[in-house]
C-alpha cells in the first residue's frame, strides 16, 4: 500500500512534509537533487566547469573536458561537513550542529595520441567515483501551537456516542525529532576525443546507487481540562534502497585563442527503488501506559522515479598559464519528475506538474597561478524547483581554494565552501497549525590528493 502525504515544500536534505515521514513525492525531488562534492579544485571554483574540462568531477558535468587532459590522472578526496540547523517553533529557537566526515571521490583516466586518423588528435578514457548527495542530519523542534494532534482518546472515542467521548483540547508540549542518513553516490565512466584540435567530443554513462534513512519521532503531551492527560509517542522508520542509470552527451569548443565554449546534456536518472516503512504509536493515560500500542505491519514497496534532465551551457577564458574565469548555466525542467507506474501515483505525478518549475541556475569560478601555487574562488546560486517558493529557498554559497602542485606528478588541494538557506517542515498535520521554520548553514571543508602520469 502507498503511503498518501499530500505535497509541500522540501528542499535538499529538509523536508516539508504533512507527515513526518517523506512522501513519495518528497522523495522525487529529494533525489533529483544535487551538492557541491567533488575534487578540491572543482568545489574550490564553485564546480564552474562546464567549459573547462580537466578535472576528474567536472567529468561529471560535460564528459568532452576528458580529452583536454594531456597525460594520465589519478585523484581522491576526502570531505568534512560543519552543518548548523536552527529550528524555530511558535517562538521557540533550537540550534542543532552536527559535523560529518566521508571519503567523497576517487577517479582516474589515462589519455592516448591518436595514430592513423589525421583528425582526431586524441582519445580519453575515465573512471570515477563521487558522491551526489550525503543525507545526513538531526534536529529537534519544540514548542507549542496551542493546537492538538491527538485530540481524542483512541480507548474511549470509538462509537458515535458523543457521550463519552473524552478530548484532550490543551496542549501542552509538542517536540519533532528528525534523523536522516545515507547517501546519493554513483560510478561514472566517460569517453572524449579531440577533433582537429578545435572541437572536444564526450559521451559518458553513469550507475547510480542510493541508500537513505529516516526516523523521525513526535511527542505530544495534552489534557482535557478535567485532570486527565496524555501523552502520546509516534516514531516513525523509512528505509530507501535505489539503483538507477543515465548517460551524458558534451561538446567543448575553442573558437579563438583562450576562450572556451561548452555544453552539455545529462540524461533523466531512471531509478528502481525498494522501501520498507515501519510506524509505532504508544500512549499514556493519566500516566499509564495503553496495553493496546498502535503497531501496524511494516510496508514494503517497489517503485520507480524518473528525475528530470539537465542542460548546460558554459562559457570560459583561460588567461595562458596565469588564470582563468569560468561561468556555467544550468536548467533543469523538475516538472518533468514522475513516479511510476503511474495508475497508483496519478495524484503524487500531478502534484509533481503543477507543485514544480523549470530551474536556472548559475555557478561562477576563477583560478590563479602563481609558480606552484593555484588560489581558486567561486560562486553559485541554485533555483528552488518549487514553483511558489522565494529567493530564500534558494541554495546560494561560495567557495575557496588553494592548489599546490608539489612537482609534475603530484599535487594537494584544498577548498572551503559555504553554503545557506531556509526551509520548513510540517509536521503537524492539524488545521490551523504552522510549520517549523528552518535556517540550514554548512561549512564544508575538502582536500584532494592528485596524482598524474
Amino acid at each position: 500500500m502507498n503511503q498518501k502525504i499530500p505535497f509541500v515544500l522540501l528542499y535538499l536534505c529538509s523536508f516539508a512534509i504533512s507527515a513526518q515521514s517523506l512522501s513519495y513525492v518528497d522523495q522525487a525531488v529529494l533525489f533529483s537533487t544535487e551538492s557541491n562534492f567533488g575534487t578540491g579544485r572543482y568545489v574550490g571554483m564553485s564546480g564552474a566547469f562546464g567549459a573547462l574540462g580537466n578535472d576528474m568531477s567536472a567529468v561529471d558535468i560535460n564528459p568532452a573536458g576528458l580529452a583536454v587532459y594531456n597525460r594520465g590522472e589519478f585523484s581522491t578526496t576526502f570531505t568534512y561537513r560543519d552543518t548548523n540547523i536552527k529550528s524555530s517553533f511558535y517562538g521557540n529557537d533550537i540550534n542543532n550542529q552536527d559535523d560529518y566526515f566521508r571519503f567523497s571521490q576517487i577517479g582516474g583516466l589515462n589519455s592516448w595520441d591518436s595514430f592513423g586518423n589525421p583528425d582526431i588528435y586524441k582519445f580519453a578514457f575515465g573512471f570515477n567515483y563521487s558522491v551526489v548527495n550525503h543525507y545526513n542530519n538531526n534536529y529537534v523542534v519544540q514548542g507549542n501551537s496551542g493546537i492538538p494532534e491527538y485530540p481524542d482518546d483512541p480507548d474511549f472515542n470509538f462509537d458515535d456516542d458523543p457521550n463519552n467521548d473524552i478530548n484532550y483540547i490543551n496542549v501542552d508540549d509538542q517536540y519533532f525529532y528528525n534523523y536522516t542518513s545515507g547517501i546519493n553516490d554513483k560510478f561514472n565512466f566517460s569517453f572524449a576525443t579531440l577533433y582537429k584540435e578545435i572541437v572536444y567530443l564526450g559521451a559518458s554513462m553513469a550507475f547510480h546507487h542510493i541508500n537513505f534513512y529516516q526516523n523521525t519521532v513526535f511527542e505530544e503531551s495534552s489534557n482535557d481540562g478535567e485532570g486527565n492527560t496524555m501523552d502520546v509517542r509516534n516514531v516513525e522508520y523509512l528505509s530507501t534502497y535505489a539503483s538507477g542509470f543515465n548517460f551524458g552527451l558534451g561538446i567543448i569548443v575553442t573558437p579563438a585563442e583562450g576562450l572556451r565554449l561548452g555544453a552539455s546534456y545529462q540524461s533523466p536518472i531512471w531509478y528502481n527503488l525498494s522501501e520498507r516503512f515501519e510506524r509505532r504509536t504508544t500512549y499514556l493515560f493519566n500516566g499509564e501506559v495503553d496495553p493496546d500500542p498502535d503497531y501496524p505491519l511494516p510496508n514494503y514497496y517497489d517503485y520507480k522515479i524518473t528525475t528530470p534532465g539537465k542542460f548546460t551551457g558554459s562559457i570560459a577564458y583561460v588567461f595562458g598559464q596565469h588564470g582563468l574565469l569560468s561561468l556555467d548555466y544550468i536548467y533543469q525542467d523538475y516538472k518533468k519528475t514522475k513516479l511510476s507506474p503511474s495508475s497508483n501515483f496519478i495524484d503524487e505525478n500531478q502534484d509533481l506538474s503543477t507543485g514544480l518549475r523549470s530551474t536556472n541556475s548559475f555557478k561562477i569560478g576563477t583560478e590563479w597561478k602563481f609558480n606552484m601555487i593555484s588560489l581558486r574562488g567561486g560562486y553559485r546560486i541554485i533555483q528552488s524547483p518549487y514553483r511558489d517558493s522565494s529567493t530564500e529557498y534558494d541554495n546560494k554559497g561560495y567557495s575557496l581554494g588553494l592548489g599546490i602542485k608539489f612537482s609534475r606528478r603530484f599535487g594537494l588541494d584544498f577548498a572551503y565552501d559555504n553554503s545557506s538557506y531556509q526551509d520548513e517542515y510540517r509536521f503537524l498535520t492539524a488545521a490551523g497549525t504552522d510549520p517549523a521554520q528552518l535556517e540550514f548553514t554548512n561549512n564544508r571543508f575538502t582536500s584532494s590528493l592528485v596524482f598524474s602520469f
